[in-house]
């Protein structure tokens, strides 16, 4: 008889990559990344069926969103292919709405449970995915009255992205929650070192065939650690492990996840990031957005074209970005409030970044975002400012003294900000700027108390 399962809930934190967009594509370079308190949340409980009647269905909700509804069938393949993952059609005339991050997270998460518990019977579940305020631009409506979080009351698709790592974000919570919720605590714990590696692996392999490319991974590494110095992984490590239904796919996932057969490369260091008492982080939203696929794209094609030039960019920027954790890490320890050196460090950083901008023809610190920058860094106890990431007009970061008055003043200079009527935004609409209400977080991913989602795991 199989046993019976009980409510899971997880969550990981979004992240902002400080110091390193594009370096941490090399591994020779490194990331400082910062996780965030905006977190994503998913819930899972067994699905409710009439007695004798039994379901290979796992259903899947956003309830924040309209007909954010996925539901899908899944069975084990021969060969040892793992699960395959079939999205069901709710009606004929329902158009069939993809979410590959769910489906790929899906299926990678059940093949590792099946083949970590072989003859395990996977019982239907329903799980709710509930996002945190501070990943979508739109206004947003308290209808669930006490709770802490909002209906969006738009669909998915037309929601406005602040660029705080989403995607990562849901595929860690998603695997995690899974992890737990069918896996007995002798195999799986979220808690343990061990635990939490094997977590980041999978959903890292996961993410990754999701978005159909081996990306850096600093975003999957932050939900699962939290705020680190990250230094990738080797591509050829998520190269060779096919596909759910291929021949092996089960076992060859397994070998990674568990890294029996293959070492993951990557390095993860939490102690060479903090942020100082006295100060925290703050993230602005320029409502408009990046799409930084085809950023990365012209970047790497410049520093391919012209390696000589990006090379001394690159270096000296690592060099910068170095200066900039050790400073940090300093001012933490020492309890300083001098913040002369830091001022100095996010300046040389900018500068470099700029002239990246200008030497590759990508627009990685845009005019706009150049102003909007310059505006906040004037604030007293704004000590400088960023363009994080892969840059663009993504929200932009500030380090500032961890005071009201100086939160204040940053929210009354946004109020009133105007992109100069001179510079010409192209085709880029830059809408309204606003502080989002996120700081650092230096946990990553975590269990929750199933009860606080309330309302809207029940009856949605």
């Amino acid at each position: 008889m199989a046993a019976v399962l009980s409510r899971k809930a997880v969550s990981a934190p979004g992240k902002v990559l400080l110091a390193g967009g594009y370096l941490v594509l090399d591994r020779e370079h490194t990331g400082l990344v910062f996780g965030l308190d905006a977190r994503i949340h998913v819930h899972i409980e067994p699905l409710q069926t009439s007695q004798g009647v039994v379901l290979s269905e796992i259903i899947v909700k956003s309830p924040q969103f309209l007909e954010a509804n996925w539901e899908y069938g899944y069975r084990l393949t021969e060969g040892e292919g793992g699960i395959a993952v079939t999205q069901l059609r709710v009606s004929a005339d329902d158009p069939l709405l993809r979410n590959a991050f769910v489906e790929t997270a899906l299926s990678y998460a059940l093949t590792y449970i099946s083949s970590s518990v072989p003859h395990h019977l996977i019982q239907p579940a329903s799980i709710s995915i509930i996002a945190d305020t501070d990943y979508y631009s739109q206004p947003a409506k308290r209808s669930v009255s006490s709770s802490r979080f909002l209906n969006f009351d738009v669909p998915l698709w037309d929601a406005h992205k602040t660029g705080l790592g989403s995607s990562a974000a849901l595929v860690t919570a998603f695997t995690g929650a899974l992890l737990a919720h069918y896996l007995p605590k002798s195999q799986f714990d979220l808690t343990t070192d061990t635990g939490r590696q094997r977590l980041h692996n999978l959903s890292q392999a996961a993410h990754c065939a999701a978005q159909g490319k081996v990306g850096s991974g600093f975003d999957v590494a932050s939900a699962v650690y939290g705020s680190c110095l990250y230094k990738r992984f080797s591509p050829s490590v998520l190269q060779s492990h096919g596909e759910p239904g291929t021949l092996l796919f089960s076992k060859k996932l397994k070998s990674l996840v568990e890294e029996t057969s293959v070492k993951w490369d990557t390095e993860i260091v939490k102690s060479a990031v903090d942020i100082p008492k006295g100060l925290r982080l703050v993230m602005c939203d320029v409502d408009c957005g990046s799409k930084t696929p085809g950023m990365v794209k012209k970047v790497l094609q410049w520093r391919k074209e012209k390696p000589e030039e990006a090379g001394k960019i690159w270096g000296e920027l690592q060099k910068r970005n170095d200066g900039l954790a050790a400073e940090l890490v300093r001012l933490s320890k020492s309890n300083s409030t001098e913040y002369a050196e830091l001022r100095e460090c996010i300046a040389k950083i900018r500068a470099l970044i700029r002239e990246m901008s200008e030497a590759s023809g990508v627009p990685i610190e845009p005019e706009e975002q150049t102003q909007l920058l310059d505006t906040c860094s004037r604030i007293p106890g704004v000590v400088g400012g960023v363009v994080p990431g892969a840059g663009g007009y993504d929200a932009v970061s500030l380090l500032v003294e961890n005071k009201p008055d100086v939160i204040e003043s940053i929210k009354k200079a946004l109020a009133d900000w105007k992109v100069n009527e001179k510079v010409d935004t192209g085709a880029v609409t830059i809408g309204k700027v606003s502080m989002l209400d996120v700081r650092e977080e230096m946990e990553g991913v975590r269990l929750e108390d199933p009860a606080i989602y309330g309302e809207w795991v029940e009856g949605h």
